[in-house]
């Protein structure tokens, strides 16, 4: 299956601890390249989603953006640090000897910093939930490029049978265009009254028949045309691949424009390369 390098994919995951969205897109780019924008807290996270890109990827600007909100209702227990409650009550005891027995304030102990502990969200789960969303969000995102691709495939058939129609309008022309300039300089041997050899002139006819045959331009083109077929239900990253068969079209292209002393033959050669620089132009978009 072909694949495009332009997609967009969106995941919402929704958890006690709060909500995290997952949005990935991505442009045409010669070599795979990915960038994130993490929170902080899930920064580490980056080096795995990296390793699940290069897996499922081979080209592209990927960017990779999680928005994280902790939900501000979420409770967390409290805990007592006893080791260091124990001691400050030591020290307090001592102090209020020696301030005449004055009265110490269990408040202001719990108030001492690092006292009392929140138990902190079990972050393990939280980054669980949270691959498992950016999965969803990379499986779409495939899907996505899978689907772009095949609208490319259709787009890139539809030009390559219109290449065969050219082709074929270009042979059906050629046994009368070489008729017409055969015609055209016998015509003008006899307006000036020259009377030339008639094997002499039957070889000149033929060196120009040769200069204007294209019959090898047009079996190329159908060789490119077959080859690029075979290449789109073929699948996978073939972007590069294709990109050369547009520089095989191309110069077959400019070699029948080249050769060509007749109105129609020069249109179809014009609408050869205007047909190739629209598959050109959708193939720099497949992976």
């Amino acid at each position: 299956m072909i694949h495009s390098m332009t997609a967009f994919a969106r995941v919402e995951i929704k958890g006690d601890w709060g909500n995290a969205i997952w949005e990935i897109r991505s442009v045409n780019q010669r070599f795979l390249e990915t960038y994130f924008r993490l929170p902080e807290q899930f920064r580490s996270l980056e080096a795995v989603l990296r390793e699940r890109f290069r897996k499922q990827l081979n080209r592209g600007k990927v960017e990779c953006n999680l928005r994280f909100t902790a939900n501000p209702a979420a409770k967390s227990n409290l805990s007592l640090n006893k080791n260091l409650a124990d001691q400050l009550v030591e020290h307090a005891n001592a102090i209020s000897v020696r301030a005449n027995n004055a009265t110490i304030n269990p408040v202001d102990i719990l108030r001492w910093p690092g006292v009392m502990e929140a138990e902190e969200a079990d972050m393990d789960a939280i980054q669980a939930q949270l691959l498992a969303g950016f999965d969803q969000a990379l499986s779409d995102f495939i899907k996505a490029r899978a689907n772009e691709g095949a609208n490319l495939k259709a787009m890139i058939e539809q030009r390559l049978d219109a290449i065969e129609v050219e082709a074929e309008k270009v042979k059906a022309h050629m046994p009368s265009v070489i008729q017409w300039q055969r015609q055209r300089i016998l015509d003008k041997f006899a307006d000036a009254n020259i009377e030339l050899d008639a094997t002499r002139v039957e070889q000149e006819l033929v060196l120009l028949a040769q200069k204007m045959d294209v019959e090898e331009e047009l079996d190329r083109l159908g060789s490119h045309v077959k080859e690029t077929r075979k290449i789109l239900n073929k699948g996978g990253a073939q972007g590069r691949r294709l990109d050369f068969m547009m520089q095989e079209f191309n110069r077959e292209a400019n070699t029948l424009g080249s050769k060509s002393i007749n109105a129609e033959v020069t249109q179809s050669a014009v609408e050869l390369k205007v047909l190739i620089e629209q598959m050109r132009e959708q193939i720099a978009n497949i992976e």
